[in-house]
């Protein structure tokens, strides 16, 4: 999508689901081995009695998704706020969902609502992200 055809209001939406391999990876790379995401039994003792994907997982499929898809390839993470609401469980469908809240043609950047929705229709995340976005001049 070109910028000067993306409008405040605009919502772009894509579904995910969280696995095993992919909580396995991140802990990986990360470090972040805690058992609550890697633990079968530590997690069944836990408050949410199953293994939960790290929330930073869960917020880097809103960043693949600006990066990638919308609004897409050249986007630039300025800012990111978030708020982690409710856990995401191993092999669970989740949908991200991008809205345009504000459009700043002067400096090409877009005020972006980010959200993560569970199967249940619980929201697991929320923010907001300020995003530099120029397409490729080859487009």
């Amino acid at each position: 999508m070109k910028y000067a055809e993306i409008k405040p209001g605009y919502i772009y939406t894509e579904e995910r689901v969280i696995t095993d391999e992919m909580v396995r990876s991140f802990a990986e790379i990360t470090g972040d081995d805690n058992p609550i995401h890697l633990d079968d039994d530590f997690a069944a003792r836990s408050i949410f009695k199953a293994r939960i994907s790290h929330g930073v997982l869960t917020l880097g499929l809103v960043s693949a998704v600006l990066g990638r898809k919308f609004p897409g390839p050249g986007t630039i993470y300025l800012k990111q706020d978030a708020a982690f609401r409710r856990p995401v469980y191993i092999n669970e469908k989740i949908k991200i969902k991008i809205e345009v809240l504000e459009k700043i043609e002067e400096k090409s950047r877009l005020l972006l609502s980010t959200s993560v929705i569970k199967e249940n229709g619980e929201e697991a995340l929320t923010g907001q992200a300020l995003v530099l976005f120029k397409e490729d001049e080859e487009e």
